[in-house]
């Protein structure tokens, strides 16, 4: 800290001695850059103060409470588009859960499916079908890996009952691929009445943003059985009303609609969100949980266990960063000796109780089936229990209530689950952070650049409605939650300025050093030690904290190279994009990732290959800066042999190497490579252009 205030005051001391303008602009562009990496580093020693591991005794667990007085639980799986979510992707998940070591007559999944689409109910009709004998299956052979698909791929023990059914899932595989291939469900697949009845729901005029709820009961407990008997779980297909009047409010209002429809219908104390694509990786994960909610020293206060994310499928290298290790599996540690980790959108299990007020301020809900002490006590397909579900699930139901601010899952920004966490936790609410040896829970990540950036640009725009809104966490956060736990939660909604120095520092001092300014301190100068000191400081204990994080060197080196393309792309897009959204000028606003997996783009990925492809233009920036960067590093060099000393330009050719070496798989797309995840020739000419425009602007600011 004693540094960094002491390059602050260098910096300020060199623009109030400054002679002319451009001088002036360089020292204030660089005291800017790095006031914003200093409150960055400040705010990120919040997660070092308190950290702390947790560790189940799971062995314990029915000393405490009796396998039959297992609570309930009611599971939200959440999926808007079969096109870019693969319905199949949805169904692995779905059966993963359904299958979990738990009570069956205690566990109800809800398919919330914002895309209305029948493609995704076909699926499910499918699933609950092959759900009859998958169960018994994973029961009987002790399966750890109770999705389908992963365990299908993984070295499973061989035999004529694991044969038969694997036959039975390419069999339902098979369907529903080519049930979405041909994009209808056609009378052929349609077996019986019931089924035919659930579809005729989409008549003419049926779309995606404009129809009425449905609600389809495809499982139920005691009525529908497995293959040897036993009964199977609740299995829920809700695709809420949608009208083009009306707000969506994306996932939250989603999960809210799944809160209220729950409620009416099972209202089980314990609830667990997943993405579509983020499948249980381990049968005892509610056990996990329930070791938590019965302890009577935390239990009054805990809103929500936590699992860290993580995937399946990562390139050795994980070259997208994909993994999100700092803000998924680190810094989660340090915010779980203060008031708990934020809510991360999936792989979260609630009490019902957190989305109705703080520990000792309940609000009550404006119908009193919608309390979560309220006992369900009707078979779930009774007529005046999916009439009140229809009624909860309507997209008008939620004008003047509390709905989405004082109750249940939160509106107001892009990262509603961000949101909703921070807001649960300045209520009262403590969590926890459950990290086992084995992931609970792995999902998919995105195979090429282009949904890697645009995803983050959504964050961004999300983190900043938050730090600047009523509830900035620098304010009301530090008011709630004290100081430190405001500054974990300043650190993420902060996050996107850290384009201001990554930009600066990837143009400013190249350009100067192209129009024959030197703007940093002499290698002789005892102001170099600084900036030597913060640059190999703050890498070195950086790339020491993934390490120690079970991390390795290769993995982390694409961390700091994405944490730089991202500052010159997804952070500085999602900044402007705020920027306007303040302005009132009409937005983006949510894009769903796709979950399709390209064969061609998936083998370039493993091979550890940069995905480009696309003539997108958040690419331009990152191809302007490895132009400018490697144009002046040989630049620097032939000053250096036409006799300029290295001791004025040395700090100034190392940031330029230093980029350059990280751009090197933009190089690689754009000279060496012939594949289709090339840069586009587009991208490259506009990059050349608008970097030499940039240059051509700074030589006529110096001559002025």
């Amino acid at each position: 800290m004693c540094v960094i205030l002491a390059l602050l005051y260098h910096h300020a001391l060199t623009a109030l001695h400054s002679t002319t303008l451009l001088s002036f602009s360089l020292s204030l562009s660089l005291l800017i850059s790095d006031a914003v990496l200093g409150f960055m580093w400040a705010t990120g020693q919040s997660f070092r103060y308190r950290r702390v591991h947790r560790q189940v005794f799971l062995e314990n667990l029915e000393t405490v409470i009796e396998k039959k007085d297992f609570p309930a639980m009611d599971v939200f799986i959440c999926t808007a588009d079969p096109y870019k979510e693969p319905p199949m992707s949805v169904v692995n998940t779905a059966l993963s859960v359904m299958a979990y070591d738990y009570p069956t007559e205690k566990l109800t999944v809800y398919v919330s499916d914002d895309g209305g689409s029948d493609l995704t109910l076909f699926a499910f009709m499918e699933a609950a079908k092959f759900g009859s004998h998958w169960l018994p299956f994973c029961r009987k052979n002790k399966v750890l890996e109770r999705c389908p698909d992963a365990y299908f791929r993984s070295n499973h023990p061989r035999s004529s009952e694991t044969e038969q059914m694997k036959m039975l899932y390419k069999s339902m595989k098979m369907r529903i691929e080519k049930v979405v291939d041909i994009g209808k469900v056609s009378h052929d697949y349609i077996t019986g009445e019931r089924e035919r009845g659930a579809f005729n729901k989409w008549t003419e005029g049926f779309t995606c943003q404009d129809h009425p709820t449905v609600i389809q009961i495809l499982l139920e407990i005691g009525k529908d059985k497995d293959i040897t008997g036993q009964s199977m779980p609740n299995l829920i297909y809700i695709s809420r009303q949608k009208s083009r009047t009306s707000p969506h409010h994306f996932k939250a209002g989603a999960l809210n609609v799944l809160l209220r429809v729950s409620a009416v219908m099972t209202n089980a104390p314990i609830l667990l969100t997943l993405d579509c694509d983020m499948y249980s990786n381990d049968p005892q994960t509610p056990r996990h949980v329930l070791c938590y909610f019965s302890d009577t020293t935390i239990s009054p206060k805990l809103g929500y266990v936590q699992f860290p994310q993580r995937f399946h499928g990562l390139n050795k290298n994980d070259i997208y960063a994909c993994e999100y290790k700092r803000p998924c599996q680190i810094n989660p540690i340090g915010m779980d000796g203060l008031a708990g980790p934020n809510y991360f959108g999936t792989g979260c299990f609630f009490s019902r109780q957190v989305f109705f007020g703080g520990p000792l301020s309940f609000i009550t809900p404006e119908i009193p089936e919608l309390r979560p002490d309220h006992m369900v006590n009707m078979p779930i397909q009774t007529q005046s229990i999916l009439a009140l579900a229809h009624h909860v699930a309507d997209c008008k139901y939620e004008n003047q209530t509390y709905w989405g601010s004082k109750l249940g899952f939160k509106y107001g920004c892009l990262v509603e689950d961000f949101y909703t966490g921070y807001r649960l936790q300045t209520e009262g609410w403590k969590s926890v952070f459950c990290h086992p040896d084995r992931p609970a829970f792995l999902g998919e990540e995105p195979i090429n650049l282009n949904d890697v950036l645009y995803q983050m640009k959504r964050w961004s725009v999300g983190f900043l409605e938050v730090a600047f809104s009523k509830y900035s966490p620098l304010t009301f956060g530090i008011r709630a939650l004290g100081s430190i736990m405001g500054f974990c939660y300043a650190y993420y909604a902060f996050w996107p300025i850290v384009c201001i120095p990554i930009t600066i520092y990837s143009f400013v001092p190249q350009l100067a050093l192209l129009i024959g300014v030197s703007i940093f301190p002499k290698v002789s100068d005892p102001w170099f030690f600084l900036y030597a000191f913060l640059f190999l400081g703050a890498y070195v204990q950086d790339c020491l904290d993934f390490i120690f994080a079970q991390g390795t060197f290769q993995r982390w080196w694409s961390e700091q190279r994405m944490w730089m393309a991202r500052g010159l792309t997804s952070y500085l897009f999602g900044s402007m994009e705020y920027l306007t959204k303040c302005l009132g000028i009409a937005t983006l606003g949510f894009n769903v990732t796709s979950k399709i997996v390209d064969e061609e783009q998936r083998k370039r990925y493993d091979q550890g290959t940069f995905e480009f492809g696309v003539p997108s233009p958040i690419f331009v920036p990152l191809v302007m800066a490895a132009i400018i960067n490697i144009v002046t590093l040989f630049g620097g060099l032939m000053e250096v042999l036409r006799g300029r000393s290295v001791d004025e330009l040395f700090v100034q050719m190392c940031l330029a190497g230093f980029v350059v070496l990280n751009c090197w798989p933009i190089y690689e797309a754009i000279v060496l490579r012939t594949d289709k995840g090339r840069m586009p020739t587009s991208i490259t000419l506009i990059s050349t252009f608008l970097t030499w425009a940039l240059y051509a602007a700074a030589s006529l600011v110096l001559k002025i």
